[in-house]
């Protein structure tokens, strides 16, 4: 145990000192812009956090994250600011998870970002678990001695706040909630309507005849379609797609999603395969956006779509969901929706052509 003893303050340093560091890194991963968007619309926003404090707030709050762990391997206030500060802020993420837990709660916590998912209640365990062994290290530390500079810690914090500025700028809003930003809108192939419309003089209605039929006229169709709705997705678009007239398939899709681009090719072949299959607008999330070429080249087709900034794409399709994100729309009825891949274990709001296919062949 006396061997043990001088090491164990280091080794409570560096452990909890990495475990900052990995947490910080993780939420810039895969990219800063992304990983930062990601956590402010499904953490901060969520919590009520206003749209102009969020974007601030996630990068402080992570510049923190590296500061504290940075600050645990040096000797500048360390028992005096940097634990009772590192304590604090754990204690801090452990009455939010707690609250998490307690309203059934459940997905990605966000303390890892993207890179490590982990519920709120594996979160909270960590974060306990760190709180107990800084606990140990604060009662084992000497008291702090000459020379400790506030101006050390502060400058620490302060350089890399700015990094984290630099490295992932904040974004200036290319859309304001309900309007609708630029947008590309590969105009409709023309209908070859063989078809004539007469009028028949023993009713006086008018109907549609086909020349191929022998001129005989159709029996009319009697209309199911269901009535018409305004969906909270046509504020988005542009009014050209009328995404609430008729039959229409959003998609959310990001330009480099493996998972995004065989979602599209699919959808691809079933519009090739039926002829009636409703016209396809895609809301890209403005990451990766040169890639989008290459995304209709995978997808076989090209389709009207528009870009979206990365917390506007998240508050549209949903702060809990994921994409490819794929919806069917009938008269603005959102008749089915999908989001998400089975990349993290199964999933059942994936994606599936079967489960489509069977919306689309529904006459009501």
């Amino acid at each position: 145990m006396k061997t043990i003893r001088p090491y164990l303050p280091w080794t409570i340093r560096v452990l909890v000192a990495i475990l900052f560091l990995v947490s910080a890194l993780a939420k810039l991963w895969p990219s800063p812009s992304l990983a930062l968007g990601t956590f402010e619309a499904k953490q901060l926003l969520t919590l009520g956090f206003p749209d102009w404090l969020a974007p601030h707030f996630s990068r402080l709050m992570i510049a923190l994250e590296f500061a504290l762990g940075f600050g645990l391997l040096q000797r500048h206030h360390l028992k005096r600011i940097v634990v009772p500060a590192t304590i604090g802020l754990l204690v801090v993420f452990c009455v939010h998870l707690t609250y998490s837990i307690l309203n059934n709660v459940g997905g990605n916590c966000g303390c890892f970002g993207e890179l490590l998912p982990m519920t709120p209640t594996e979160a909270l365990i960590k974060n306990i678990i760190s709180v107990g062994l800084l606990g140990v290290l604060y009662r084992m530390l000497p008291t702090d001695t000459p020379p400790n500079r506030y101006s050390y810690l502060g400058l620490l914090y302060t350089a890399i706040a700015l990094v984290i500025y630099i490295i992932a700028p904040i974004q200036k809003s290319s859309s304001d909630a309900g309007s609708v930003p630029s947008a590309v809108i590969i105009p409709d192939e023309p209908v070859n309507d063989t078809t004539q419309t007469i009028t028949l003089d023993s009713t006086g209605k008018t109907v549609k005849v086909d020349p191929k039929n022998d001129g005989k006229v159709d029996e009319p169709v009697k209309d199911t379609s269901p009535k018409k709705v305004k969906s909270r997705y046509s504020q988005f678009v542009p009014d050209a797609i009328k995404l609430d007239e008729g039959k229409k398939i959003l998609c959310f899709f990001a330009p480099g999603c493996d998972h995004c681009r065989a979602t599209a090719k699919t959808l691809t072949r079933m519009k090739k395969a039926d002829p009636n299959f409703p016209k396809i607008y895609i809301i890209f999330m403005d990451e990766e956006t040169n890639l989008i070429p290459d995304f209709f080249a995978a997808a076989g087709e090209q389709y009207s779509y528009q870009v979206a900034d990365i917390v506007k794409f998240w508050g549209m399709i949903g702060s809990s969901n994921d994409v490819p994100g794929v919806a069917y729309l009938w008269n603005g009825n959102v008749r089915y929706f999908a989001n998400g891949s089975d990349e993290q274990g199964p999933n059942p709001n994936m994606f599936t052509e079967k489960a489509l296919r069977k919306e689309l062949d529904k006459v009501k």
